[in-house]
């Protein structure tokens, strides 16, 4: 995985620039890989979830509409060879602070409302990768208020 990562990076963002030398990167894949992962739990990704994904990957990490394509496509990669969500929630849980790990419940939670519909398999995908990042549950709740609301914090 992390080889992917850094020719990812190597590739497709300019040496010098703030997210080539960001020492997070793979935490960044891994939570854009969690943000599919969203989307595909109810067996459909419609073009809502695409947007919302996208959306969620360029704000949260301040990036240009190509790198945000590249980064969700290394993301599609990750995903599709993954065998579990602990593998993306480690990475994430040591590169990432409390807030931003509360944000990207958010995010999975404006995904999974993004059709209007939430499945059980997206609720329980939200619900166990806040357990698996640590995240309060009054964290977690007060996040899905938002995101039906449609109101960001």
């Amino acid at each position: 995985m992390l080889n992917r990562i850094q020719t990812f990076f190597d590739e497709y963002l300019a040496t010098g620039s703030r997210i080539a030398d960001d020492p997070d990167a793979s935490a960044r894949c891994a939570a854009a890989a969690l943000l599919l992962e969203m989307a595909h739990m109810d067996n459909t990704m419609t073009p809502v979830e695409q947007t919302a994904i996208f959306n969620a990957v360029r704000e949260s990490f301040e990036l240009s509409p190509e790198q945000t394509e590249e980064l969700i496509a290394c993301a599609h990669e990750e995903r599709e060879e993954a065998t579990d969500y602990h593998q993306f929630t480690s990475l994430i849980t040591a590169n990432f602070d409390p807030a931003q790990r509360a944000n990207l419940i958010e995010r999975l939670w404006a995904v999974a409302y993004a059709d209007q519909v939430l499945c059980k398999h997206e609720e329980y995908l939200v619900r166990k990768v806040a357990n698996l990042l640590h995240v309060p549950h009054s964290t977690f709740i007060a996040a899905k208020h938002r995101a039906m609301r449609g109101t960001p914090t």
